[in-house]
């Protein structure tokens, strides 16, 4: 690339002047940490905003230090979890079924004596409990190095003042905002802002102690609770009703920067993004904005001195090219499990390696084996995430969800179209779901004094349902988009969805034609929704579409653009193809998890 650059040096330096004298200099390259024992901090036990998600960062980090040979210390109370099993080559070489405390942190490395600290594996716990011994000194007391960003930088991003500073340096745009550690103090920036306000928790764990608030009444409300759990609250400018997007960013200490994976939230901001349905990459970005984002993005994450992976979530005004910088998050998340899953791309792991100074170039690339880790993702599909939510469970809890995080799962699904994968996710969220249907999941009623625009315009755990109910009731897109603020794509491909079952609806089971029927497949209607659109059964809908020839075809996960074959094992089936993309020859045995977590199932399925 930087051939040209070298030749026209050449040009102007004259005749004596040769080849190596213009070529550019090679980097000086960083040292890796100098560590032989590391304590890798778990989050405890599974709560709702800390689930499975650090299960599996923390077993991608305890495997990629023993690939470097480094002896690894383990501290998770949870005992249902992968990372804390007793025997392999993968595993911990110790474990300690200690909370997550600075008391009992502080214990083990008396014992352990490690020389090297890893936070970022452990949520919002091990992070807040590696700042808590970072102050007090007991990490430079026993000579422990915190691997990968450091606590100046994870301070930067949770303390929401010297969040807001660090991003003034840098000129980028945040919502008006002022942290303050009192209800009183809160009610006069709310005054100096202008109603409705946003309330956010410093250091806060699922959104916890979040809310919107209208009023002088909501906002003193919120405050007490938030600061009951927190020292510091931020009150901000309300941007509700502007797009949520997500960019999971990989830094290492010679500064290669990667976006990952862009997400968009189908649901617009003042939604926590763990209870909103998250759609990757993006659908509704223009390139201007994706690449305005992206860049943007790179250069926070410069800034901050982020060394590892990171999120970083916007708000994008949905008529203009004005965004505002909502969070930073310098640690993995939910958000980066689901990036790690939709694209290949093995966040952990690699930002457990990008800790140990290990630059992305010299990363194995996990997807092509034959590459680096130093790419970004390249998708021909498309994944819809949808939380799932247990509130029945609990008598008088409210279905209305907000900023602060209440589903306890949520589910993944792969497709080629956004209506596959959508209908897909729908059904494995609840075994009760056929697809997107205005029937409530476990065949429940509606209220009869049900208001299906009051449904619309607030948001709830039964809101996609309601949608369906409209659309099918020929309320209008524009309507909706009115009530909801959720972008017309989405709302239009919905539509769409709902325009072919009445159009499915027009025949029976010896009379629809086999063009109508593949297409009722790659729009992901299952056999059991074709069957009681047509009068018929799943058997008999199973049948047909059988005799017609119409199967679906094995798809792999390939993030490289068929530029290398793909290695990964994780696999989707769509009616969107021509072929497999593995053979079948080696009988398998067929292993059935038990789908999203849920009240009586959870991570030890």
């Amino acid at each position: 690339q930087f051939l040209f650059d070298a030749f026209i040096s050449l040009i102007k330096k004259g005749k004596d002047a040769n080849i190596v004298s213009v070529m550019p200099q090679k980097p000086c390259s960083a040292p890796r940490a100098q560590v032989s024992k590391v304590l890798v901090l778990g989050s405890g036990g599974l709560s709702i905003g800390q689930a499975g998600e650090f299960d599996y960062s923390g077993s991608q980090a305890v495997k990629a230090m023993k690939e470097e040979n480094l002896k690894t210390v383990l501290m998770n109370p949870n005992i249902a979890s992968v990372q804390t099993n007793e025997v392999g080559t993968k595993q911990a070489d110790s474990v300690y079924f200690l909370p997550i405390t600075p008391k009992f942190v502080t214990e083990v490395i008396k014992v352990e004596r490690p020389d090297g600290i890893l936070l970022s594996m452990g949520g919002q716990t091990a992070l807040n409990c590696g700042v808590e011994l970072f102050q007090s000194g007991v990490l430079k007391k026993y000579g422990v190095r915190v691997l990968g960003t450091s606590v100046e930088s994870i301070m930067a991003t949770e303390d929401r003042q010297l969040f807001a500073d660090k991003l003034m340096e840098i000129n980028e745009k945040i919502a008006p905002s002022i942290a303050v550690e009192s209800a009183s103090d809160a009610l006069k920036a709310a005054e100096q802002i202008g109603y409705p306000v946003m309330l956010r928790s410093a250091y806060a764990l699922g959104g916890l102690g979040s809310g919107l608030c209208a009023n002088k009444e909501k906002l003193e409300e919120t405050a007490h609770k938030a600061l009951a759990m927190t020292r510091q609250i931020l009150v901000e400018k309300s941007l509700l009703g502007w797009k949520e997007v997500e960019y999971e960013v990989v830094r290492d200490v010679a500064d290669n920067c990667v976006t990952v994976c862009n997400m968009e939230n189908f649901d617009p901001l003042g939604i926590h993004t763990g209870d909103s349905i998250v759609v990757a990459p993006s659908q509704t970005l223009s390139n201007e904005e994706y690449h305005m984002l992206r860049e943007t993005a790179i250069k926070v994450v410069r800034h901050l001195g982020i060394v590892g992976e990171c999120n970083i979530q916007y708000a994008l005004h949905p008529s203009s090219l004005e965004y505002c910088i909502i969070e930073v998050n310098a640690r993995l998340s939910r958000s980066s499990a689901l990036a790690s899953k939709a694209t290949g791309y093995p966040l952990a792991f690699v930002a457990a390696k990008l800790a140990l100074g290990i630059p992305l170039p010299e990363i194995k690339n996990a997807v092509s084996q034959k590459t680096t880790a130093c790419f970004e993702p390249s998708l021909d599909y498309i994944v819809t995430k949808i939380p799932r939510w247990d509130l029945d469970r609990f008598q008088g809890m409210s279905h209305e969800i907000g900023s602060s995080m209440k589903s306890v799962g949520e589910v993944m699904a792969v497709g080629r179209t956004f209506e596959e994968s959508m209908q897909k996710a729908l059904r494995m969220c609840h075994p009760s779901v056929d697809g997107f249907v205005p029937r409530l999941p476990l065949k429940k009623a509606w209220a009869d004094s049900q208001d299906l625009h009051q449904e619309l315009a607030v948001p709830s755990s039964t809101r996609i349902f309601s949608l369906a109910k409209s659309l099918h009731s020929g309320m209008s897109v524009d309507r909706i988009y009115e009530l909801t603020a959720i972008d017309k794509w989405f709302l239009h491909k919905l539509r769409r969805i709902t325009q072919l079952e009445h159009e499915l609806a027009n025949y029976n089971s010896s009379s629809i034609p086999k063009e109508l029927l593949l297409k009722a497949k790659q729009d992901g209607f299952s056999d059991r929704q074709i069957g009681q659109i047509l009068g018929s059964s799943e058997r008999e809908a199973r049948k047909l579409r059988l005799n017609h020839g119409i199967k679906p075809w094995v798809k792999q996960i390939d993030t490289l653009a068929a530029e290398y074959p793909a290695m990964t094992n994780y696999l989707y089936c769509t009616y969107h193809g021509q072929e497999h993309d593995l053979d079948f020859n080696d009988r398998g045995i067929m292993v059935l998890g038990c789908g999203p977590y849920h009240i009586g199932a959870s991570a030890f399925f």
